[in-house]
């Protein structure tokens, strides 16, 4: 599928990717129709955000997004993946995920807590449903299997993802917008190998992401929470555990572990600042990369934009090892597009100036055009 526009690769995408199409418009419309009443829900149940501290929104904030992306999530897995044996741990896990950290919005937990309810949820999906990590591949053909490690590894990369987009949903729509391409990159990844069951699986996680984010873009009605955010990071962890466990090649994570390459970077980051200030590495702070775009002018859509796009481009690296090489070229006009914008929008509200003389004199020159 290098050639996108020749019969037989459009034949190839629409036989791939079309099945992932109804569950992303299922999750979407779910989700768009489930968020209005999770934000009238949402004071009776005492999740709103206050403003101030850490907090740059102005008013109060319902915070029950979690339970309608989850919700249009399920309808998807319902409808779409009831024959899979795996569809119960996905949605089993995956929903308690944000039942157990709805309550951490309500009443926030213990650093050691919260950390002990995510490794339970990675060691139930691992241990008890089996979404385990079995090996990877080396270049070559040669494949190792982790045999006794599979069920760490597998419950280290569960976590790993929760946090991670538990640190990237710092800003109104960019985790939710994140996670949307992350899902769209793995159900092209998952169409080029052949997995239908992972491009539909990835297509509802790109649809409720979608139809929250209707809501929840700058300036955000609705804050997913950190229920909302471990619901997206294990979910998306097990989609991406699923997809590997069906083929032998080194680079079957590359796709989503480039497209998260920047906020992958950004909490190991976190991780070693804290470690090295001696302040608990649970600690929130303002020092995330999102915080540092926005200390330097821009505003949350463009700090948004900023992440869309290299996430979109990353991800588009790793889908040329799949044979979307097109998609790359792209993705690069895109994201010169997108970069070009929200940098003339920062010099129009900086009201900075290029000096070049030069270009001010062939300016007022009679002759010039």
């Amino acid at each position: 599928m290098t050639d996108w526009f020749t019969d037989q690769a459009l034949a190839s995408i629409t036989a791939h990717l079309l099945p992932g199409l109804w569950p992303l418009l299922v999750a979407l419309v779910v989700c768009a129709a489930v968020t209005p009443l999770a934000i009238r829900l949402s004071p009776r149940l005492g999740l709103i955000a206050q403003p101030g501290g850490r907090h740059a929104h102005a008013n109060p904030t319902p915070m029950l997004g979690g339970l309608a992306m989850y919700l249009g999530f399920l309808a998807a897995l319902v409808l779409f993946l009831p024959r899979y044996s795996f569809t119960p741990g996905v949605a089993i896990v995956s929903g308690l995920a944000m039942a157990l950290l709805a309550i951490d919005d309500r009443r926030p937990m213990r650093p050691v807590v919260k950390l002990a309810v995510q490794v339970g949820l990675a060691a139930l999906a691992a241990v008890v449903f089996a979404i385990q990590i079995k090996f990877f591949s080396l270049p070559g053909g040669h494949v190792i299997q982790l045999e006794l490690l599979m069920a760490p590894v597998s419950v280290f990369w569960l976590v790993s993802m929760m946090n991670t987009v538990n640190f990237l949903d710092g800003v109104d729509g960019l985790a939710a917008g994140v996670i949307a391409i992350v899902a769209v990159i793995l159900m092209l990844a998952a169409g080029a190998l052949d997995q239908p069951d992972v491009v539909q699986m990835s297509g509802a996680l790109a649809g409720c992401c979608v139809g929250f984010l209707l809501f929840n873009f700058y300036p955000a009605r609705i804050f997913m929470g950190d229920s909302g955010a471990h619901f997206l990071g294990v979910a998306l962890g097990m989609i991406s555990i699923l997809g590997v466990a069906k083929v032998a090649v080194a680079f079957a994570l590359a796709a989503p572990v480039l497209a998260l390459a920047l906020p992958i970077a950004d909490t190991g980051w976190a991780i070693l600042r804290r470690r090295r200030q001696g302040s608990s590495v649970a600690r929130p702070d303002l020092m995330h990369l999102h915080h540092r775009l926005q200390s330097l002018g821009l505003n949350p859509r463009q700090t948004c934009y900023v992440f869309y796009a290299a996430s979109a481009l990353l991800g588009s690296l790793g889908l040329a090892l799949f044979g979307h090489g097109r998609i790359l070229a792209v993705v690069l006009v895109a994201t010169a597009v997108l970069t070009s914008t929200v940098a003339a929008d920062l010099l129009l509200q900086t009201r900075w100036r290029v000096p070049a003389p030069w270009l001010r004199r062939l300016l007022n020159d009679s002759g010039s055009q």
